[in-house]
């Protein structure tokens, strides 16, 4: 069935990538937005936009009911979940289907299999995917789990089976901190997630975060499209991405992309995912978790492979055969990108908010930025703080940094206190420019990261080296030609 009509069940940027691509292919979008929502760009620019109210989450973006309800009024055919919110809810994706309608991601039972860490991991171990040493049992007693992460060998980590973004997830570096580790991560497992299964796992020192972006069709197609480099990262966040992963040989590329490749294919998958893994420095690498939807940073493989993967999903979600061979998939060039967060680096990432009385426009060539705001539009505390994403691609990984930290000076957010700087002191940190990066990069180079203050004396000196100039260059001017009205102009500037 060809998809005509898409209702994309998300807000800011993502909904808006989405709507740019089926445009592109002919197909009508339909937005939807919360009240406080009403003057994004995601409500104003589709063919039709319906209202979800006001009220708590479970009340607009949440609220799977009314989404259905929306989008069989308004004749579309599919809906798109974007990510985040209920991109990764299996009982969306079952209710979508019973509705009639396309859902455009994975089936339920991909998401169940994969969104449960302890259930993907039994799945995956039967068809010799590489694993992090580690329990993932039933028995969830403390004097099991205390046994068996001495039997691992310190440090562990211990991490809530349904969790994500840090919750429920405690590093244990000793035996005399096992117990406290157990009861606090069972414990936020259980307010977070209502499940307060754990798993526990050997802790790798300084590793790497590295990713596949993987699609899949129902004709038994399983491609990637390479891997990113997702090592800077904060309070378990990404923060800035890359593709191809510095300091990496091709052979280990290749290894790390074709297990990906097994593991969509052992588990029958469909449509877009991404395999994580950690790698050790090494070189050896564990399956981490999947990922069963869109990426946020999916634009870096699209700059360097030239796929549009949005694309990819609708085909695959009206049942088309992926239109390439693995073997017509390449990378080009270098691509990095960079999370504009709306919060103060500077006082422990706290969020921000604020009203954004300008943007800016990226100006250098192969520059995107994906940006769910307008000028004049408000920040609130509703929703995650990121504003934007800066994509940029290169020839080379040199020319990427660069042109990266010229046009993180161009989209200026001015209005909103955001991490535009704090993404610049990370590009042009020594480390970086090196490659050498992994998951403790922040933490572990704090202070270098830290704005850098001139000391009083310093300050007097150039203020006074500033002032010493001005003068020079009036004076000289003006005893030249006292009667020329450009050297009197002394503020003028061309």
């Amino acid at each position: 069935m060809k998809i005509k009509k898409i209702l994309v069940a998300n807000r800011g940027e993502i909904a808006l990538r989405v709507l740019k691509t089926a445009k592109e292919m002919g197909i009508k979008v339909v937005t939807v937005y919360a009240e406080d929502d009403k003057n994004l760009p995601h409500a104003l620019f589709a063919d039709e936009s319906y209202p979800l109210g006001a009220g708590a989450l479970s009340d607009t973006y949440l609220n799977k009911t009314k989404l259905i309800e929306i989008t069989k009024k308004c004749g579309a055919d599919a809906i798109h979940p974007g990510y985040g919110f209920l991109s990764e809810n299996a009982e969306f994706a079952t209710m979508v289907e019973k509705a009639g309608l396309i859902f455009i991601g994975p089936t339920a039972a991909s998401i169940i299999l994969m969104g449960d860490k302890i259930g993907s991991k039994n799945a995956l171990e039967k068809i010799n995917t590489p694993m992090i040493p580690g329990y993932h049992g039933d028995d969830q007693t403390e004097g099991t789990l205390s046994k068996k992460a001495k039997e691992i060998g310190f440090p562990v980590l211990i991490k809530a089976s349904a969790g994500g973004g840090g919750k429920g997830m405690r590093i244990v570096h000793q035996e005399s901190e096992l117990l406290e580790a157990i009861q606090g991560a069972k414990s936020e497992a259980l307010k977070f997630f209502s499940n307060d299964k754990v798993l526990i796992e050997k802790y790798i020192v300084n590793p790497r975060h590295i990713e596949v972006q993987l699609m899949s069709d129902t004709h038994g197609n399983h491609l990637h499209f390479f891997e990113r480099e997702c090592s800077i990262q904060r309070r378990y966040q990404k923060v800035v991405e890359e593709t191809p992963a510095p300091n990496m040989s091709d052979e280990l590329r290749l290894k790390i992309c074709e297990t990906a490749v097994q593991i969509s294919a052992g588990i029958n998958y469909r449509g877009a995912g991404t395999i994580e893994f950690i790698l050790a420095p090494d070189g050896k690498y564990f399956f981490l978790e999947m990922n069963t939807r869109l990426q946020v940073e999916h634009p870096v493989t699209e700059m360097v492979t030239g796929a549009d993967l949005v694309k990819c999903q609708i085909l695959v979600a009206q049942g088309d055969k992926l239109p390439f061979k693995q073997s017509e998939i390449k990378q080009k060039g270098q691509a990095i990108e960079c999370r504009i967060y709306a919060e103060d680096p500077d006082n422990n990432f706290m969020p921000t908010i604020g009203r954004i009385d300008t943007i800016g426009v990226p100006t250098l060539r192969d520059v995107r930025l994906d940006c769910g705001f307008l000028d004049g539009t408000d920040v609130g505390v509703n929703y995650d703080p990121m504003l934007a994403k800066l994509v940029v691609w290169g020839e080379d990984r040199t020319v990427a940094i660069s042109k990266t930290i010229y046009s993180l000076d161009e989209v200026l957010f001015l209005g909103v206190k955001t991490n535009r700087d704090y993404l610049k002191r990370i590009l042009s940190h020594k480390d970086f420019v090196a490659g050498q990066t992994h998951t403790h990069f922040i933490p572990d180079h704090k202070k270098d990261l830290e704005p850098k203050e001139f000391a009083n004396d310093n300050i007097a000196a150039l203020i006074a080296a500033i002032s010493f100039s001005k003068k020079t260059t009036v004076s000289s001017a003006v005893s030249a030609n006292t009667s020329n009205p450009w050297t009197s102009l002394t503020g003028f500037r061309n």
